[in-house]
């Protein structure tokens, strides 16, 4: 089946150049390549979760040793074009932590779509999830960049507990579902067992790896509170 990563690659690259020389031009050159970043990432978030749940819902089979259909693989792509493009930036303006994720993400991506060609259910779903919080997640980094702090204020608590809900709860229970399938024999023959054992690992240590960064940002805003209480009591 035909790969459509180089058609959505040239969109969300000439989607950062835009934010970056037109956009966001006006700022600093330390906030300018983030808010680019978040720019595609704006394009790809909410669109992917639509997507990926509309690939699913429209499949004939819900299993997760289904075969990927054409909508799966399309959106498939989608996702490893925009990965591929923050990727470049982040290379660029090295940021190893993210790096690692996206490649981590990628390789998910395209096992799936070139390797397996099955089990897209659950790796669409796992993608889904991980991009719900992208529109809070971006609102948020931009306000941040942009030291909107009114903006800032507004949408910290919020997106904090969205994001930990998804990633501690939500995720988790999508990958014991593929463990408990896999490991039972459900994709016997159709799916090679490195290949779901690295997803779920893959998965694993990305969600562990994000409960560790969200948990640093509530202890930043249970001290920033408590300084707070402390200038008053004072």
């Amino acid at each position: 089946m035909q790969s459509h990563v180089f058609t959505f690659l040239p969109l969300f690259l000439s989607l950062y150049l835009f934010g970056y020389f037109i956009v966001f031009r006006k700022w600093s050159p330390e906030t300018r390549p983030e808010a680019s970043s978040c720019l595609i990432s704006l394009l790809h978030g909410t669109p992917a979760v639509l997507l990926a749940a509309a690939a699913i819902l429209s499949a004939p089979s819900a299993s997760l040793a289904a075969p990927n259909t054409a909508f799966q693989s399309l959106v498939l792509d989608f996702s490893a074009a925009y990965f591929a493009a923050d990727l470049l930036h982040l290379a660029a303006f090295f940021e190893l932590t993210f790096v690692l994720h996206h490649l981590a993400t990628l390789f998910v991506i395209l096992t799936c779509r070139h390797v397996a060609a099955h089990g897209a259910v659950g790796v669409l779903a796992l993608l889904a999830l991980a991009e719900a919080t992208s529109a809070m997640q971006n609102a948020w980094a931009l306000a941040r960049a942009g030291r909107a702090q009114a903006l800032s204020r507004a949408v910290t608590v919020p997106f904090y507990c969205l994001y930990t809900v998804v990633r501690g709860v939500l995720g988790p229970c999508v990958v014991l579902r593929m463990v408990r399938f896999y490991s039972m024999g459900g994709a016997h023959g159709v799916i090679a067992t490195w290949v779901w054992v690295s997803w779920v690992l893959v998965v694993s240590f990305a969600i562990a790896g994000s409960l560790m960064w969200v948990s640093n940002l509530w202890i930043q805003v249970f001290r920033e509170r408590r300084d707070r209480v402390q200038e008053k009591i004072r």
